[in-house]
């Protein structure tokens, strides 16, 4: 049974109903076709970069199935046929044979051009996507159905890089303007119809679409930042998709309308290495050896989280079975140095970590001040390096089912997301050689190597792994449960 309203406390209560009056009421019940219903999703994060694929915000165009990219990766993150049916690698190139029969959702069709046209508005961009970090790609047409990417240096992830929905294939009218604008210009089985800010944005099923048929006529989407009132979303009947559950929520929802994915996402607490107390390693690792994860796993987690041991998890079991010692710092004595913790109120039990740490790390001797935002107000002063310390939930295998675009991304000197603002030539070389290594058992090694040579230095203290909770009310059908967080709703998706 579902737990009655009155188990949460009143001020949740008052929270989650203003918070979702009128967010929902917009959203159609009525059947689309006579086959079926249109599916609420309450998604956690709005739009960051007005759902340009060239942001973060290409998951969820991923997510709702609307944009589509020439590969996806199997469950162990090999790459499959989508856009494009086969490649292969001569040298420094790949060359990809474009899908026939296929349309973007404004009946254009797709081809060489088109593709060409996408990865070259990617590769060019400033700043690049996450997933071409150190990477310089070119594209050409070979012929109106070839496609053949270069990289500057040869790169065995070509596959991989292109299966990120960063990489997403649009039509010409998506970049008419300064930005990218996704609407009515994807391959997927749903197209994206509407936007409202941060606020909504709905989706229509395709007819057109190269693939199966949707099962669903469409989808309505509506941003819900507040944890609380995500959960209340689901408990009341609102929605039937909901993103992100909060642990502190998962207690008051039924069982059966909850799922647990362990994800590839760790808690880290990033430390600027560039300046302030951070920059000396030896405070670094005092800050390290303060931190109590155990209790915030136990504490903050109710148990639904694993300790760290590196930055890779248990999503990544192979991780584990090479990892070995790590030479480190000793770590110096804090005498009431003044740290200032960053962190964001999207992810619900980010500011309760927040706080645990403000006491753990008092204790060992700093003097901590916390800053607490939303995470689209406060992510480029975390780039920027204005905080003493971040800390963030990071997905390891997001953008290439590969964690070695993750390490550069984040710690490599040139790395886009290097909140640390880490500067090491070790570093650097461990990286460099992890990305250069083919795939399998040799590039896995690397990229244990090249994590030792990250957690040597301090820059990140990895804490815990989280496990995503998803909602799907009782009457969802096929909703996808993805550790990469690129698939939600799918063609096989449907409400009863």
């Amino acid at each position: 049974m579902r737990l009655p309203a009155r188990f949460l406390p009143l001020t949740a209560l008052t929270a989650a109903s203003a918070l979702l009056t009128g967010c929902f009421s917009g959203s159609p019940q009525a059947t689309g076709g006579g086959d079926g219903k249109r599916i609420r999703v309450a998604m956690m994060q709005p739009p960051r970069s007005g759902l340009s694929p060239l942001s973060d915000d290409a998951f969820k165009l991923s997510r709702w199935s609307t944009a589509e990219t020439l590969v996806k990766l199997d469950a162990e993150g090999d790459a499959l046929p989508a856009l494009a049916t086969d490649w292969r690698q001569s040298g420094r190139s790949w060359t990809f044979s474009i899908r026939r029969g296929v349309t973007f959702h404004d009946g254009t069709k797709l081809d060489a051009e088109a593709v060409v046209r996408s990865l070259t508005r990617a590769a060019t961009a400033s700043p690049k996507p996450r997933i071409l970090d150190g990477v310089e790609l070119t594209a050409r047409a070979a012929d109106t159905d070839t496609v053949t990417v270069t990289t500057a240096e040869q790169d065995p992830l070509v596959p991989q890089r292109l299966s990120s929905p960063q990489l997403s294939i649009l039509a010409a009218r998506a970049y008419r303007g300064k930005t990218v604008n996704p609407l009515g210009a994807g391959t997927g089985p749903f197209e994206l119809t509407e936007v409202d800010g941060t606020s909504s944005a709905s989706l229509d099923r395709y007819d057109g679409y190269w693939g199966k048929k949707a099962e669903a006529p469409g989808i309505d989407v509506t941003f819900v930042p507040d944890g609380t009132a995500r959960a209340a979303a689901l408990r009341s009947g609102e929605a039937d998709i909901v993103e992100a559950v909060p642990v502190s929520q998962a207690a008051l929802l039924d069982e059966d309308l909850i799922t647990e994915v362990p994800m590839p996402r760790t808690n880290t607490l990033y430390l600027n290495t560039s300046e302030g107390p951070f920059e000396d390693p030896a405070l670094r690792a005092a800050a390290r050896e303060a931190i109590d994860a155990a209790s915030l796993v136990k504490g903050v987690y109710e148990g639904r989280a694993d300790i760290a041991e590196g930055l890779l998890g248990p999503a990544l079991p192979w991780a584990a079975e090479l990892r070995g010692p790590v030479r480190r710092a000793k770590a110096g004595r804090p005498n009431g140095e003044t740290i200032t913790i960053g962190t964001f109120t999207d992810r619900a039990e980010l500011p309760e970590v927040a706080a645990a740490l403000q006491q753990q790390l008092q204790k060992a001797g700093f003097t901590v001040k916390l800053d607490v935002r939303e995470y689209a107000n406060i992510e480029s002063d975390a780039l920027a390096g204005a905080f003493d310390a971040f800390i963030l939930s990071r997905a390891t295998v997001l953008d290439s089912g590969d964690p070695a675009a993750y390490l550069y991304s984040d710690f490599a000197s040139d790395g886009s997301f290097n909140i640390a603002q880490l500067a090491d030539r070790s570093v650097d070389a461990a990286l460099r050689a992890a990305g250069a290594t083919a795939t399998g058992d040799a590039r896995r090694a690397a990229v244990v190597a090249a994590e030792a040579a990250v957690l040597g230095t301090d820059a990140a203290v990895p804490m815990l792994h989280e496990r995503v909770i998803q909602g799907d009310a009782a009457g969802v059908v096929g909703a996808a449960h993805d550790p990469r967080e690129r698939e939600l709703v799918t063609a096989d998706t449907y409400v009863k």
